[in-house]
């Protein structure tokens, strides 16, 4: 379990879950926002692809969530700079009018179709 440094939980309350076989983590010392960065994640996460997915076992849990979160950093975008993802560089903008009236967008899809990927074509 992981937990807070806040004092409404006394060492009483680890040695009860110590005794249950819950090993408690505590988050880091003034990072009120790790918290919150991590549920949001497991939110997305979810939402986005736990709920729509049948999970059969262990090992394609762990396939899964390995795919999303490839998806998630590499190719998803995000509400910052230019809709780019976190491990990508920032797009070329298409500038040039005879580009933009002939773009070519292909659509591939993962995890049987769940996630789909938008890429121009070459």
């Amino acid at each position: 379990m992981i937990r807070d440094r806040d004092g409404k939980f006394p060492a009483l309350f680890d040695a009860i879950l110590a005794n249950a076989g819950i090993e408690v983590v505590l988050s880091g010392v003034q990072m009120p926002r790790m918290n919150s960065i991590m549920e949001r994640w497991v939110q997305t996460c979810r939402r986005e692809l736990l709920d729509r997915t049948l999970v059969w076992n262990h090992r394609h849990l762990l396939h899964i969530l390995r795919e999303f979160e490839q998806f998630h950093n590499a190719h998803r975008p995000h509400q910052g700079i230019a809709n780019a993802g976190p491990l990508h560089a920032l797009p070329t903008p298409i500038d040039d009018p005879e580009q933009i009236s002939r773009l070519d967008i292909r659509r591939s899809d993962r995890l049987g179709g769940i996630l789909h990927e938008y890429r121009h074509a070459a």
